[in-house]
């Protein structure tokens, strides 16, 4: 395997700064799914394309088992302006490859390949490309969709590029290892007037500050101690005028969580809070809630497999199976709600020079491209061993 995956890196180099070129948003990933189509085809796989609009899957069978796995790549890009200058950089203006997902799509199309030639397994792959990973809940609407209906897997699998981690390690855990994601906005709606008289408003700027202020308090005093969670205000608008308290300010922001009822939790204190503190103004609070990502929580046996798929492939001494839950998001979540299965990262190398994800010095490095294909493949061929 190491050789033959070794012998068309080459290729992979060339297939994903192809992809890095030409970035495309989620659900508009039209190209990139084209190349993933053909490529697949070209490999001999069976096609499926148009699963919530642009998300593809590749099916590759061997054998008489009954066994079905999943692997899953993500393929959407960021509206960011590239910074970079290599041949490579994006072609579309204010859209990059900021998180790596070309990379991450190029090592799932670089195991297809492999297995398809060698066929050293028992069973089915379901290779899966999936669209608007970045906030629009791709993963979801493959669901919906029927995508395990169709292509009903037993495991599922993710993988991630970490800058930060050295090449040639890999890191996971079982349990949470990404956190749930929420949004919220807050509209406080009090009586505007001159800024000369504030006795004769409501001024709905000090409600907003004491929410803010308050907000703290519900990670700081109404959570366990044990339990992690973060409440961050990201954005506050209200006013116009340097003499004229206005009617109305609104503030937002984002919540992250690892445990359920941390996550309701969270979600009551700011209602509550923003309640509490306009009833005492005298304004009037609105709360808008949104859940969007649940946590990333790898199942135990499946945490266990995937590690020693990746110890086969760089050692057991580069293998960190404890590292501590990222506060990040991932919309890989939605399917491990559905399967068993687990989620892991690879090192991109030490994210110098700005290399860091979602920043637009970013690249993905090319020289893990063989490790991650290697991990796909060592995985799907101990999962459906002959």
């Amino acid at each position: 395997m190491d050789n033959r995956i070794a012998s068309f890196h080459e290729d992979m180099t060339a297939w994903r700064r192809d992809i890095h070129k030409y970035p495309e948003l989620g659900f508009e990933e039209r190209r990139t799914a084209d190349f993933v189509a053909r490529k697949l085809a070209e490999f001999g796989l069976e096609v499926h394309t148009g699963i919530a609009e642009t998300g593809v899957v590749g099916v590759l069978r061997a054998g008489v088992s009954e066994r079905k796995i999943a692997l899953r790549a993500d393929m959407d890009a960021l509206p960011i302006v590239e910074t970079n200058s290599f041949d490579h950089r994006s072609q579309h203006d204010g859209v990059m490859h900021a998180c790596g997902h070309d990379g991450h799509t190029t090592m799932l199309l670089g195991a297809a390949r492999y297995m398809a030639e060698s066929k050293n397994f028992d069973g089915t792959v379901y290779f899966i490309f999936q669209p608007a990973e970045e906030g629009q809940g791709g993963a979801r609407r493959m669901i919906e969709e029927g995508l395990f209906e169709r292509f009903p897997a037993e495991e599922v699998y993710g993988m991630h590029n970490f800058p930060g981690l050295p090449v040639g390690q890999f890191a996971l855990r079982a349990g949470p290892m990404m956190a749930a994601v929420d949004t919220f906005d807050i509209t406080i709606t009090g009586r505007g007037g001159h800024a000369a008289l504030p006795n004769l408003s409501v001024d709905p700027l000090p409600v907003a500050a004491q929410i803010v202020s308050g907000l703290q308090s519900i990670v700081a005093r109404r959570l366990n101690p044990v339990h992690a969670g973060v409440v961050s205000v990201t954005k506050i608008h209200g006013g116009e005028a340097y003499n004229v308290i206005p009617d109305q300010v609104s503030l937002g922001g984002c919540t992250r969580s690892f445990l359920p009822e941390v996550r309701d939790a969270i979600e009551d204190g700011i209602r509550r809070i923003t309640a509490g503190l306009c009833a005492a103004h005298g304004a009037q609070g609105e709360v808008a809630y949104q859940l969007s990502y649940p946590a990333v929580v790898n199942s135990p046996r499946e945490t266990g497999l995937a590690a020693a798929a990746a110890r086969a492939v760089v050692g057991e001494a580069n293998v960190d199976v404890e590292i501590a839950p990222v506060m990040g998001s991932e919309d890989f979540a939605f399917m491990l709600e559905q399967k068993p299965g687990a989620y892991i990262i690879i090192g991109n190398g030490p994210g110098e020079g700005g290399c860091l994800l979602h920043n637009p010095g970013y690249d993905f490095n090319d020289e893990i491209l063989t490790l991650g294909a290697r991990y796909w493949a060592t995985l799907a061929e101990s999962r459906l061993s002959k």
